[in-house]
């Protein structure tokens, strides 16, 4: 629960208002607590009544998620603009949670302190990789972890037709989303991070991968597509650095993990079961669709006019591009009578292997890639002069099986009250029953704050984060007086991002343009503190009207209707 006296209980719930990769990093309670916010979300709620879902109780549970995450895709853009939310450098954040991490650990664990990952990112250069090469090496950016309010709200900044939101934002959205549109049930999302992307688990099925703009299913994870393989990187060059879901976390940092054990067990084998497969003759199929160098070494034969026709493997597969149907499949025949006759040959291919023998193969052998025998005979039937088989197999048993680097489980398991929200039906009985659990569910206390609401949250740690972590509404006002910046804020339109008692930071309210007359003062209050620190501020008014007092003269008033109390004095006693 919050402390007020307590410096890493406020920086914790100052952390839950600006919702930085860092601080979720550093606070893992704080993943979860974003995907409460949007659960609490009334936005989230009224996409249930979108035409897009109409009969949604009669779609299979599958059906409901595809129609989900369409329904997102199309509204959401993958943003990743280092200008959004600002800069910040490695020294203030090492400042700020040098208790908690050292920077050797994250060098280790987090991108923006030189993580290079493991084997496919280890030649990229990641400043350069994320834009940051344009500035100095101490630089980082804020990216900062939208609600699905500010994502939307993107629709209202310049050159961004719809909305937007970073990787975490998309994620947490997921899981909100599919819970809520989708009545999947908590206890069936995980979110799993790593130290460069975020990604969701979702148990039905075979199981499923939300991962930014797409879903992947295990038929897709070995589909040999180009898309697959990006689906695929993190999990295979990178370390989970955390897990969660409704019962917990487990991180890579901490000796301590809050998830249910027996929960997290169950997760590990159903996504180790998820990313293997036997080798089938599709399977083969699907690696070559991925290895294009290994693709020269085989042909395939097709059956035309009652004679036997021979084809490039390369060149069948480039006419996969422009098909819906597929080598491998039962859809291989249509594909090949798509192919231009003058494309075959009317005999085999000089030291091609046929690729039609080898489904013969499969017909007669199970391939086990747990069974030494099996895979031996497989090695036999495509041993061949021109490649080296041994490597072949090897990289045929990796593309088959992914081995997750997840956090051990060599934990100390500290029990916590799942989080159950079955049969909630409105953004009303969520907030409620989240209410009610609150005072011995951190998680769900925490998400008072990332849901902004500031009846129930504390305005301490919002202010804190108000005026410590909003860079963009200062630089965006560096050229320009006190009083121009205060007439650029009372010139924009008298309109809060959020609903009710929730409050937008600062750089919220200038990145869009908008904001409740309360949240345009505390936007101000920032503006000032970053120029004059020593000069006294106060924000005084009451429920429909707030000014900000400058020590020394001038006072800026504007219009509110959130019909807030004001935070007291000793709520700024932060700085």
């Amino acid at each position: 629960m919050y402390t007020p006296d307590n410096a890493q209980s406020l920086e914790k719930y100052s952390s839950a208002a600006t919702l930085s990769d860092m601080e979720i990093f550093i606070f893992p309670e704080l993943l979860y607590s974003l995907v409460l916010a949007n659960i609490m979300s009334p936005l989230l709620w009224k996409w249930r009544n979108d035409s897009w879902f109409a009969n949604r109780e009669k779609m299979s549970e599958y059906r409901r998620l595809l129609r989900t995450k369409q329904f997102i895709m199309d509204r959401f853009e993958f943003n990743l603009d280092l200008d959004t939310w600002g800069l910040t450098t490695k020294e203030k954040e090492l400042a700020r949670f040098c208790e908690y991490v050292d920077e050797s650990i994250l060098a280790r664990s987090n991108a923006l302190f030189g993580y290079e990952g493991d084997k496919y990112y280890f030649d990229i250069d990641i400043r350069r990789h994320f834009g940051l090469d344009k500035y100095t090496s101490n630089v980082i950016p804020y990216w900062k972890t939208e609600t699905v309010e500010a994502m939307e709200a993107f629709k209202f900044k310049e050159g961004y037709p719809a909305g937007a939101g970073e990787c975490v934002s998309l994620s947490t959205l997921y899981a909100a989303a599919l819970f809520v549109i989708a009545d999947i049930p908590l206890d069936k999302i995980h979110l799993m991070a790593t130290p460069l992307h975020s990604q969701n688990y979702i148990d039905i099925k075979e199981g499923i991968i939300t991962n930014n703009r797409r879903i992947v299913t295990k038929a897709m994870w070995f589909n040999g597509s180009e898309l697959s393989a990006k689906a695929r990187r993190a999990l295979e060059n990178e370390k989970v650095t955390m897990v969660a879901n409704n019962t917990g976390y487990v991180h890579v940092l901490y000796d301590t993990a809050t998830m249910a054990p027996e929960v997290y067990a169950a997760f590990t084998q159903k996504l180790e079961n998820f990313l293997q497969t036997n080798i089938t003759f599709e399977i083969l199929a699907s690696f070559l669709r991925q290895n294009g160098p290994l693709q020269k070494h085989f042909q395939m034969a097709h059956r035309c006019c009652g004679k036997p026709r021979f084809i490039e493997m390369e060149k069948v597969f480039h006419y996969e591009h422009n098909s819906s149907y597929r080598i491998g499949d039962n859809t291989e025949i249509k594909l090949l009578h798509e192919i231009d006759e003058d494309e075959f040959y009317p005999d085999p291919i000089h030291e091609r292997i046929v690729l039609d023998e080898l489904e013969s193969f499969f017909r007669e052998n199970d391939v086990s890639i747990s069974a030494y025998t099996t895979i031996t005979k497989l090695k036999n039937y495509l041993h061949h002069g021109c490649y080296n088989v041994e490597e072949v197999i090897g990289d045929l048993l990796t593309f088959c099986k992914t081995d997750p680097q997840l956090p051990t489980p060599e934990k100390q398991w500290e029990k916590q009250q799942p989080i159950k929200l079955d049969g909630v039906s409105s953004s009303e009985e969520a907030i409620a029953h989240l209410e009610s659990i609150r005072h011995n569910q951190p998680v769900a206390d925490l998400a008072f704050s990332a849901f902004r609401d500031m009846k129930r949250a504390p305005w301490k740690p919002f202010l804190k984060a108000a005026l410590e972590r909003n860079p963009v509404s200062i630089d965006g006002t560096k050229e320009y007086s006190i009083d121009q910046a205060a007439a650029t804020l009372s010139a924009m339109e008298n309109s809060s991002i959020y609903d009710g008692a929730r409050m937008a930071q600062p750089d919220e309210v200038w990145n869009y343009n908008r904001g409740d007359g309360l949240e345009k003062a505390i936007c101000l209050m920032n503006i000032l503190k970053s120029r004059r620190p020593d000069d006294t501020v106060t924000l005084k008014g009451d429920r429909t009207t707030v000014c900000v007092a400058v020590q020394g003269g001038g006072e800026y008033s504007f219009q509110t209707q959130k019909g807030l109390e004001l935070p007291a004095e000793e709520d700024f006693s932060f700085q």
